[in-house]
């Protein structure tokens, strides 16, 4: 008799990201092999230990879930497997939860395994600054142990709360587009778990009598994610019936593939409406469509230090106006002591 549908579907689901990551691995590895004078590719393959997989562990059901199917699948497909939790500070006991956790991912099988303690800012909010943290320390622990991809929890419920959020705060098409099922640098996040529910989650924990900790800001009106869990969604599923959590992640996939695909006409766009000093023209980027236009101008701003994270929609928007409303209005004033003029047909966009 085969496991309970719950821990096949999570485990499922943490085999397929195994095999891409290793299978990442193997191009690298024979990638490097091609560029060593005289070496033989299987052979330098062969000698390159096995890569690391770490999983980013709350204590939560959805990362306990995350661990344990990784400590089963990873042995089999020879892959070093280990974990991380992350102390945020932001509760009484905090650390000792953190190294209860430590101690239930060694339980598991996984190393290495280690807590580390994080200071979180003000800047953006408690949830974004929070977050922010939590990457910093993660990016800081997958280098140091050199570890080909950490694994995070996020589930398909995570995506649709992800989705509503940028609709709310009316943001582009790339917002909706909710969490990449890869993402980081040199695709270091895998998030297995973005087909599945929360529910499969909490359930293959209870099967395989995993204890898990439930966060009580997740449960706190206090945090934006925290009202839209509990009464957002709930209200929508009320209104519109059941379906509305696997519709919006369905919307967030295919507003990622239209968002990639944007980002690549302007990406070769960008080349065209340039000049031979490297300014942008306004004339050729008045032909271009809004969507790609406004992309570009995006990226513009940030190359001259607009800060990404505080570049919003309504920024771009104003500066598309030095375009296509252009009536000898002043400056724009950006993030980060950005400023875009119009200077003889061509926009400026720099520093001071």
């Amino acid at each position: 008799m085969g496991p309970h549908p719950a821990v096949a579907a999570i485990r499922l689901a943490v085999r397929r990201v195994l095999h891409d990551i290793l299978n990442d691995h193997h191009s690298l590895a024979g990638a490097g092999a091609r560029q060593a004078v005289g070496a033989r590719p299987d052979r330098t393959a062969e000698r390159l230990p096995s890569p690391l997989v770490l999983v980013a562990c709350s204590g939560g059901a959805d990362s306990m879930a995350l661990a344990s199917a990784l400590a089963f699948e990873a042995p089999k497909l020879g892959v070093r497997a280990g974990g991380v939790t992350v102390d945020h500070g932001l509760q009484p006991g905090s650390d000792l939860r953190a190294d209860e956790v430590v101690l239930r991912l060694r339980e598991l099988g996984l190393a290495p395994v280690e807590s580390v303690a994080v200071t979180v800012g003000r800047e953006g909010g408690p949830e974004a600054a929070a977050r922010d943290a939590r990457y910093a320390a993660l990016d800081a622990v997958a280098e140091r142990h050199g570890a080909a991809a950490v694994l995070l929890g996020h589930t398909r419920d995570d995506q649709a709360e992800t989705v509503l959020l940028g609709l709310a705060r009316g943001s582009g098409i790339r917002s909706l587009s909710g969490m990449a099922a890869v993402s980081g640098a040199a695709g270091r996040y895998r998030r297995p778990f973005l087909e599945l529910d929360r529910q499969t989650a909490r359930k293959a924990c209870m099967v395989q009598s995993l204890p898990v900790w439930d966060d009580p800001h997740n449960a706190d009106p206090a945090y934006t994610r925290s009202r839209l869990r509990h009464e957002g969604l709930p209200a929508l599923e009320k209104a519109l019936g059941k379906g509305v959590v696997e519709a919006l992640a369905r919307t967030a996939q295919l507003s990622r593939d239209d968002a990639d695909a944007l980002d690549t006409w302007a990406s070769q766009a960008e080349v065209s409406v340039r000049d031979a000093a490297g300014r942008l023209e306004c004339a050729k980027l008045y032909a271009l469509p809004p969507a790609v236009r406004r992309r570009i101008l995006r990226r513009a701003a940030i190359e001259a230090g607009a800060p990404a994270g505080s570049l919003f929609a309504r920024h771009i928007e104003e500066v598309d106006r030095l375009i296509t409303g252009w009536r000898g209005q002043g400056a724009i004033n950006l993030p980060g002591k950005v400023v875009a003029r119009r200077q003889g047909g061509r926009l400026v966009i720099r520093q001071g």
